[in-house]
């Protein structure tokens, strides 16, 4: 397992967009949430903390792209092939692109999670909004919007080893992503919009947000995230069987 880690580090530390997609998640995520929060300042907001974190919402995209390079990129070029021979056990090589992705993806986002709150705090000061991450229900939301752009990327690793192609992948994941709450919002039955709201991945996993009105949300914040994490280990579990089940 450590010689997997050391290859997938390398691999990744040394590809040219990284770095690039890395700071994307960082810069998409703090200036969206800057502006939410310069917006909430002018007309007033009632969840200070999740509108100062909107960023994240965006930021995962990037996330999603970064995670399915990661192993499209091997297949488009063929060099999964070689990575397979240094490392036979393919389970092993899942894992270790798991800890890697999840590992940077987890550094990039407490950085735009810090920033983001820091500023929404200087831009909502004006407006009687004390953010401040002693604060329980702000701890929550910014400790679970790290862990929610984690689980993003785990989810999108795991759709990009079962389809391989990096295009496809990416379609995919945004389609999880984002499609559902466009669907639960043209349907008309109250009670088929909260099942759409609970199995969402999005939807549910953003709910770790939500600082007020907890009472109104479809689901509760870390059960919600919890149902992200379903997501994400089923894609890792898809994936890790068609590793093993078909040919590089």
């Amino acid at each position: 397992m450590k010689e997997a880690l050391h290859v997938e580090w390398t691999k990744l530390r040394t590809l040219a967009g990284t770095a690039w997609l890395l700071a994307g998640v960082v810069l998409l995520t703090v200036a969206l949430g800057v502006t939410a929060s310069a917006a909430c300042a002018d007309t007033g907001c009632g969840d200070p903390a999740k509108t100062s974190l909107t960023g994240i919402a965006f930021g995962q995209a990037v996330v999603a792209v970064l995670a399915v390079l990661a192993v499209g990129g091997e297949y488009s070029t063929g060099m999964i092939r070689v990575t397979f021979a240094a490392v036979p056990r393919r389970s092993t090589v899942l894992a270790a692109k798991a800890v890697v992705v999840g590992a940077l993806v987890l550094v990039a986002g407490v950085a735009a999670v810090l920033v983001s709150v820091m500023a929404g705090r200087f831009v909502l000061a004006g407006d009687g909004a004390a953010l401040s991450l002693a604060d329980g229900p702000v701890f929550r939301a910014a400790v679970g919007s790290v862990l929610y752009l984690v689980l993003v990327g785990l989810l999108s690793l795991g759709v990009a080893t079962v389809v391989r192609d990096a295009a496809a992948a990416i379609g995919v994941v945004l389609g999880l992503l984002y499609l559902f709450p466009i669907v639960a919002a043209v349907v008309s039955d109250p009670d088929w919009f909260k099942r759409l709201q609970r199995i969402s991945p999005m939807t549910a996993g953003l709910a770790v947000q939500a600082t007020t009105n907890l009472d109104s949300l479809p689901i509760s914040p870390w059960a919600g995230l919890g149902v992200l994490g379903l997501w994400a280990a089923g894609a890792l579990l898809v994936g890790g069987l068609a590793l093993r089940l078909r040919d590089a």
